[in-house]
């Protein structure tokens, strides 16, 4: 096979599968591990792909910050890292403390992993994370008004003014993307004065982001990065990125992989 041809074939495996590793590369296309990672530097000077630590992701997860199409094995590693991540978020939080929570999927996992000996209140605009939080009796809840949209959540200027009223200890953010040059970003602007209320309202910042949504750019810029005084992802995000958010002082904290998914 010609290296067009297996740079072809890198990027039609991207396209079915949503992501590949560097020993993807090697089992399937018979080359060494240094020319897996060769293929898939050339390929992102290429513009064609966004390289992570050891593999790589297809450039349309710009738009939306969500993986392609994958298969229900790869979705599970995918969740996997989520749930590393709010595990993390969780273990920052202390007793009394008044928290945001996102109504995202590593949201999700942040309230079932928060222990039933920690009291603390919970911020949210998420009918879905109330109604988890709902059970826990060392949990108080406060809802953010507002219209609710599709999702179940509410983010406009009632919630907006309600969250000027407030103060956190910690808010926990996501997006459908970050990077070091175009910040936090989303898809809608009609979310961008609800973020930054948020941030404004908190002692600390801290954003939750697996490797799926870094070094990519959605539409609407929300904020510079820097305005996280923590970042938490996860062992495959692109070190060059991590050490972009580091030079802009962000505090970066990696989540190690699961034994068990060595």
């Amino acid at each position: 096979m010609f290296i067009e041809e297996r740079h072809q074939a890198i990027l039609n495996w991207l396209e079915e599968k949503g992501s590949i590793s560097n020993s993807d590369i090697q089992e399937n296309f018979g080359v060494s591990y240094d020319s897996a990672k060769r293929d898939l530097r050339i390929l992102e000077e290429k513009g064609l792909l966004k390289r992570t630590h050891g593999g790589a992701l297809p450039l349309r997860q710009i738009a939306t910050g969500r993986p392609a199409k994958v298969t229900c094995k790869e979705m599970s590693c995918i969740k996997e890292n989520y749930l590393e991540i709010a595990k993390e978020a969780v273990s920052m939080i202390k007793n009394n403390d008044v928290v945001y929570i996102p109504p995202a999927s590593v949201g999700i996992f942040m309230v079932q992993n928060i222990p039933d000996n920690l009291k603390i209140r919970v911020v949210t605009d998420s009918i879905v994370i109330a109604e988890e939080l709902r059970k826990k009796d060392n949990i108080r809840v406060i809802m953010l008004g507002g219209e609710m949209d599709d999702k179940g959540n509410c983010h406009d200027a009632i919630a907006v003014e309600t969250i000027k009223r407030l103060r956190f200890d910690k808010c926990f953010l996501t997006s459908a993307c970050i990077s070091a040059d175009f910040g936090l970003s989303i898809q809608k602007t009609q979310a961008i004065s609800f973020y930054n209320a948020l941030i404004d309202s908190s002692k600390q910042t801290i954003g939750l982001y697996p490797k799926e949504k870094i070094g990519f750019d959605s539409i609407v810029s929300i904020c510079p990065a820097n305005r996280l005084d923590t970042l938490i992802t996860d062992w495959d995000a692109s070190e060059e990125d991590l050490k972009q958010f580091d030079e802009q002082g962000i505090k970066v904290v990696v989540v190690d992989k699961p034994e068990d998914q060595e």
